[in-house]
């Protein structure tokens, strides 16, 4: 289980990782219904790449989602990038996304930083930001249909859901764009009201007892 000693947190939770991604991140923002009926690019983007477990497990759901007609562009802002082994070690607990992991691994720098980019197929594309969350969002012209927020846990790491990085995501998100996220502190709630988005408060995942989505509204 892989844990930081930057932030003392572990990566994601120590029941299964790549289940609370599927309940918190995919399903919380309407995924992957909304991918059927997507033209054109649908791009997600998520504080935090970690291990790049959330990528693989969306990867996987998309490759048997998509419709043809559409791309995916999974962007990712993360200030401590991993090395190729370390993700690797990481994500071999989970045979599921084994062609995923193998593929990414594959492609990942020897050295990471500024842009990560990387086509990992003809219809998936995939942007690794390497450095703050805020200065790397507010560096970007586009607009995201929705949000994987999953940095460390607020309380180890209050920088990353502040009210000004909410109000900087907030502004780039497309109309009716999402979010989904497995914290629901207070403080974390209060400053998704305060950029803008309508929220909801849902059954968390493994016994936690709720989760956070919610929706830019269009007017």
């Amino acid at each position: 289980m892989p844990y930081s000693l930057a932030f003392d947190d572990h990566f994601y939770c120590q029941t299964d990782g790549r289940l609370e991604c599927g309940h918190v991140f995919l399903s919380g923002n309407g995924l992957p219904q909304r991918w059927l009926e997507r033209e054109g690019v649908f791009r997600i983007g998520e504080l935090g790449f970690g291990t790049g477990l959330n990528l693989c497990e969306t990867w996987r759901q998309w490759k048997e989602a998509r419709n043809g007609r559409s791309t995916l562009h999974f962007m990712s802002f993360e200030l401590y990038p991993m090395k190729a082994d370390e993700i690797d070690r990481a994500l071999s607990r989970w045979p599921e996304v084994d062609a995923e992991r193998k593929a990414l691994v594959a492609r990942w720098p020897d050295d990471p930083k500024g842009d990560v980019a990387i086509e990992l197929d003809d219809e998936t594309r995939l942007t690794v930001v390497c450095g703050e969350a805020l200065a790397g969002i507010s560096g970007r012209n586009e607009s995201f249909d929705a949000w994987f927020l999953d940095g460390f846990a607020p309380a180890r790491n209050p920088d990353m859901w502040s009210l000004e990085i909410m109000q900087t995501l907030f502004g780039k998100t497309a109309t009716e764009g999402t979010f989904a996220t497995y914290a629901a502190a207070g403080f974390v709630r209060r400053n998704l009201i305060a950029a803008g988005f309508d929220l909801e408060r849902r059954k968390g995942f493994a016994g936690k007892r709720e989760m956070l989505c919610g929706t830019k509204p269009s007017s």
